[in-house]
């Protein structure tokens, strides 16, 4: 592996930094949560423009992330990291002064920009941290963002609750900054692995046009219609200009994401998977919510407030924080891809916890403890996974990918999810809402993506060919640092 020595007394303090920067990151998407019916209000606008304060952040997230780990494996992922963290801190300062929804979009875009901390972050771990200790700590980094937004919640709820809503982007903000501190206190300078190398600009491009269509048509197809002139539109466009990247990655030199190297079966069914565990792990942060704070009133909604809602399903992220290490102990012993097939078996087992138990808080608190648990132990296999397979000049971009694929199926679930709960629903007095069926649907949907995940999983080729293809391609020196994460 290129390591340097002496980064190794200081591992310890490194892998903090880069889980407090997946934390800061998780904590900047779920922060507007307990705002979203007050936003209106608050920017004095209509609920379909203050939707874009959500929209804004997933759309630039979906562009940025992969063109941030192209540009660690270039320029230095240490240097990536810091310029991350620039958007976060001037994005929150600029949400925090907002009164009107332009300027407030604005900042959610840039907060959305800063998301590609967590891919830097888990490809940075494969240059510094020893192979012994490399799956624990990609797992528990990769864990961070869930670790993030299950405490970030009832703590964004109780400032919105009982303060200032400004507040909120101020401690955001302040996060930011701390991590911007600890990068340059404590991550070292590593060689960079794809130094001299050219930026696809053009594909840069293509992809955001493409993303950006395909995004916006499965975030907004509920608003605007999914048979409208508008979605189909997009969705043509996605699939004609991603075609057109794809053709043109192929034939590029240096391209932004080597489409050679996404095509191998370990690699590609990796991604695949994780496309099938971000849409499992969205499916339960929709449905869950909902059945916490829904009225008593409706016969199965249990009545809990956004901050109490929140409290129930704090249990679940430490458990993601506790579930991780061993995770990477899993990994360590038997490989990556039994910790992705067992971790997509375990969120199943909680879509069916939750079936059984949806009738208490309680019972859906550990019924997301059990989810929960599966989703660290599918987050920290994948990266391993991937890092295993490609070479050391392509672990930014790679980890930035793959990243890509979860947010594809985190908004693809959403979609979904959202049109079960939307078109199942039921009247009582005059007021129409979503029916106990539709929410059951939304779990067994989400359950049963689960397992397809953990199919695709299974069907991950052994990594012993692909070892070959990365020591031909980058020398023995890369190749052992993928041997850990990859046996």
């Amino acid at each position: 592996m290129s390591q340097p020595s002496t980064a190794a007394p200081h591992t310890g303090k490194v892998i903090a930094t880069l889980a407090l920067a997946g934390v800061t990151a998780a904590v900047m998407q779920t922060l507007v949560t307990p705002l979203l019916a007050e936003l209106p209000k608050l920017l004095h606008t209509s609920s379909s423009n203050s939707a874009w304060v959500v929209t804004a952040t997933l759309l630039v997230a979906g562009v940025c992330v992969p063109i941030s780990g192209r540009l660690g494996d270039m320029i230095g992922k240490r240097r990536m990291l810091l310029a991350c963290t620039v958007p976060l801190i001037v994005g929150s300062v600029v949400c925090a002064l907002s009164s009107s929804v332009v300027p407030m979009i604005v900042g959610r875009g840039l907060q959305g920009i800063g998301m590609g901390m967590i891919p830097l972050g888990i490809a940075l771990l494969r240059d510094i941290v020893p192979a012994e200790k490399l799956s624990s700590s990609i797992a528990l980094v990769s864990a961070s963002m869930g670790i993030g937004g299950g405490i970030g919640l009832p703590l964004a709820a109780a400032v919105a609750q009982y303060a200032d809503w400004r507040l909120l982007f101020w401690g955001a903000a302040g996060l930011a900054v701390a991590v911007a501190v600890m990068i340059v206190a404590f991550v070292p300078d590593v060689p960079v692995a794809a130094k001299g190398q050219r930026f696809d600009f053009a594909g840069a491009l293509g992809l955001a046009v493409g993303l950006v269509c395909l995004l916006l048509a499965v975030s907004k197809g509920a608003d605007w219609g999914w048979g409208s002139a508008a979605v189909l539109g997009l969705f043509a466009g996605a699939a004609v200009v991603l075609a057109a990247w794809g053709w043109f990655e192929w034939r590029t030199v240096e391209p932004l994401v080597d489409l050679r190297t996404t095509v191998r079966p370990r690699v590609l069914m990796t991604n695949l998977a994780s496309v099938f565990i971000g849409f499992g792990m969205y499916a339960s942060m929709l449905v869950v919510p909902q059945l916490l704070q829904y009225p008593e009133a409706t016969g199965f909604g249990l009545g809990q407030s956004m901050l109490a809602a929140g409290l129930w399903m704090l249990p679940g992220a430490l458990m993601m924080m506790a579930v991780s290490p061993l995770g990477g102990r899993l990994t360590n012993a038997r490989g990556p891809k039994v910790t992705l097939v067992s971790g997509a078996l375990v969120l199943a087992a909680g879509y069916g916890a939750a079936l059984l138990l949806a009738g208490t808080a309680p019972g859906l608190m550990v019924a997301a403890m059990v989810m929960n648990s599966g989703v660290a132990l599918a987050y920290g296999a994948m990266p391993a996974l991937i890092m295993g397979a490609v070479p050391l000049a392509e672990t930014g971009a790679a980890n930035g990918f793959n990243a890509l694929m979860r947010s594809l199926g985190t908004s693809v679930g959403a979609a979904v999810v959202g049109v079960v709960l939307a078109q199942m629903t039921t009247t009582v007095g005059g007021f129409t809402f979503t029916s106990e069926s539709g929410f059951r649907t939304g779990l067994l949907l989400g359950g049963c993506l689960a397992l397809v995940s953990g199919a695709v999983a299974a069907l991950i080729p052994a990594a012993r060919a692909e070892r070959r293809t990365a020591q031909d391609r980058t020398g023995p020196a890369s190749e052992a640092a993928g041997v850990a994460a990859s046996s």
